[in-house]
């Protein structure tokens, strides 16, 4: 038996990364009758039937779990979000994190197409990367023209397991072509009537890139909180857990509580004012859907 990790699904067949060789894998009956389904970036133990083939016999247990894209032991996922077409979205990025934060993966906020801007519209960017920086997450501006910025993605990737995140568009595919040309993945012209790109990543797979594991993984135009509960929400802005502690009472939503820390500091841009403003319009959508059963 041998240990090793699924690097791409695809009809019905496992790939497996084990000492640097892949395996074409089976996937034994046992996970259908226990309803388990294997998934990429799972680590795995298999019996080799050739120098190219085997079979999976165990999941060892999963670090994390995503959903969409279906994918598991992510470690940090780098969130692209173009500096225009489609133009940056700190709210979105803010649902982004949100979700991310909440499957305890490390976010790397990476802003691309940074060779398109000048003037007050570069300066505004670099504002919204300076917020993302005080509050603590890493900030990467990035370009695939000049190559400013992807040396330090570089060494972010290398030996960790990553997913690529972010809408349609902002130049996932274009990044991974720069770091590894020889990928040659496809990439989508904007759609200058919806305003987004094309889906042109048809399944999620781990490549190698900069001495890492990458999961090139689908566009996305709307995510869902479904998987969180009202009462977790302000975990997930971490820049609330330091004032939250100042609150009157414990438990406080910072939304109209009295003496409330957090929407203080808000008021007093100590906080980001449009970042509380996005954690209210969260909270507003999570009251209004449909309880669970």
């Amino acid at each position: 038996m041998a240990e090793g990790q699924i690097i791409k699904a695809l009809s019905g067949f496992y790939y497996v990364l084990s000492e640097g060789n892949v395996f074409q894998c089976r996937g034994r009956g046992v996970f259908r009758k226990q309803k388990v389904t294997p998934l990429v970036g799972d680590r795995v133990v298999f019996t080799a039937t050739s120098e190219t083939e085997g079979y999976i016999l165990d999941i060892r247990e999963r670090q994390n779990e995503l959903v969409r894209p279906p994918i598991a032991n992510v470690e940090q996922a780098i969130l692209v979000f173009s500096a225009v077409s489609p133009d940056f979205s700190a709210k979105l990025l803010d649902r982004f994190l949100v979700l991310i934060e909440s499957k305890e993966i490390a976010p790397i906020i990476v802003i691309s197409k940074m060779d398109l801007l000048d003037g007050e519209a570069k300066d505004a960017i670099a504002r919204y990367a300076g917020d993302y920086r005080r509050i603590g997450y890493e900030v990467i501006e990035t370009s695939t023209v000049t190559k400013d910025g992807l040396d330090k993605l570089a060494a972010h990737l290398r030996g960790r397991v990553s997913v690529v995140a972010g809408q349609s568009g902002v130049g996932k595919s274009s990044l991974l072509n720069a770091l590894r040309p020889d990928l040659r993945l496809k990439t989508g012209d904007i759609s200058t009537h919806l305003g987004r790109g094309k889906h042109t990543t048809r399944h999620v797979e781990l490549l190698e890139v900069a001495g890492g594991l990458v999961a090139d993984t689908p566009g996305f135009s709307a995510l869902e909180f479904d998987d969180i509960e009202l009462d977790e929400l302000p975990r997930y802005f971490p820049e609330f857990r330091e004032y939250g502690e100042g609150c009157k009472f414990r438990g406080c939503l910072h939304v109209a509580e009295p003496k409330c820390a957090v929407r203080e500091a808000a008021e007093a841009g100590d906080i980001p004012p449009y970042r509380y403003d996005h954690y209210l319009s969260f909270v507003a959508e999570m009251k209004e859907r449909k309880p669970r059963y």
